[in-house]
């Protein structure tokens, strides 16, 4: 398998790009195209590294930065690392992108570049947050803010596949994002979309809340991109404030940092419970090629573990298995129309 990443992207680019490439390639034997400014990413690679095989350099002279605006930086800025990388699996020169870069012209770029798996109307951001039963996949994260209920059908559909053959859950429970789990809650958009999500081939187990996501009820979370961005900037938020309160009664005063010593492990256990470098990235579902938004301020630990996450969607074949079901979900429409 041959992946690209984008060498300039993420809050220590090229640096951690780098490194990440050169570990992920000893442990998970992949090629890796690093794209980007070649003297820049030269500085982090060993003379050892500059003759591996795996490790391929490909130019591109320019840089997307945050503060260029999406669409418009993916269309004049051809030669950008972001750009060049996307072309690689447009052409079949890689099987896969990885970026920590601007996540808007990433997700512009997929779409223009690539395009979308034939019968997905909208891609979507997936990352997977922590619960007391393990992760959990939100589906829309932030791609779509507004949607339509095929949209969250469609989210359904590839969520389930997702955690069933990268993650290794057996018939991942479904839940549909709402203001209560009864039937007939929530505005329009939910309630069509709990008539669509019924009568899907996926274990929806209906309506949740937010809290039940932070209990490990589902599996996939599935929700428009601002209810999904909302749930996740405030689960990474209250995470920040409960690791702050412990900090503070550990180091009130000498008996407290004694405890803080004795439970140095589990309390190490549990901040890496919550640690996005772990997962490593966010895959942007429903783009014709696997695409794997990092976690701007990625370090090398992060972008070997995204690039786990870009192979394991490799290996499990999830993009033709995603084609193969939204083409059935085309059919059964077509003829419930009928």
């Amino acid at each position: 398998m041959r992946i690209a990443i984008d060498a300039m992207g993420g809050d220590h680019a090229p640096k951690s790009a780098v490194e990440g490439a050169v570990q992920a390639v000893k442990e998970y034997g992949v090629e890796i195209c690093l794209v980007g400014i070649i003297d820049e990413i030269h500085k982090y690679l060993s003379d050892e590294d500059k003759n591996n095989n795996k490790i391929i350099v490909i130019e591109a002279s320019e840089v997307i930065s945050n503060h260029d605006t999406p669409v418009t930086a993916i269309k004049q800025k051809k030669d950008s690392s972001m750009v060049v990388g996307l072309k690689q699996v447009k052409e079949g020169s890689c099987d896969a992108f990885l970026s920590a870069g601007s996540t808007g012209a990433f997700l512009a770029g997929s779409l223009l570049k690539v395009g979308r798996i034939k019968g997905i109307d909208r891609p979507a951001l997936s990352p997977l947050i922590p619960t007391t039963k393990g992760l959990c996949m939100i589906i829309d994260a932030g791609a779509n803010l507004d949607c339509k209920p095929k949209n969250l059908q469609q989210f359904a559909v590839m969520g389930s596949i997702y955690m069933e053959k990268v993650m290794g859950i057996h018939n991942p429970r479904v839940g549909l994002l709402n203001v209560g789990t009864e039937e007939g809650k929530g505005t329009e958009l939910t309630k069509q979309s709990y008539e669509l999500l019924s009568r899907l081939n996926v274990n929806f187990i209906g309506n949740i809340e937010a809290r039940d996501v932070a209990e490990g009820i589902c599996d996939v979370c599935v929700c428009d991109g601002f209810a999904g961005n909302v749930l996740l900037k405030t689960t990474e938020g209250v995470a920040q404030v409960i690791f702050d309160i412990l900090k503070g009664v550990f180091m009130q005063n000498a008996v407290t940092k004694v405890a803080a010593l004795m439970l140095k492990k589990g309390l190490k256990d549990f901040k890496k419970k919550f640690d996005y470098k772990e997962v490593g990235g966010a895959p942007f579902m429903g783009i014709d090629g696997i695409m794997i938004k990092a976690h701007g301020s990625s370090d090398a630990r992060a972008v070997k573990n995204a690039v786990r996450q870009a192979k394991l969607l490799y290996d499990n074949k999830c993009l033709e298995i995603i084609r193969q079901e939204i083409s059935k979900l085309e059919v059964d429409t077509v003829e419930n129309a009928e």
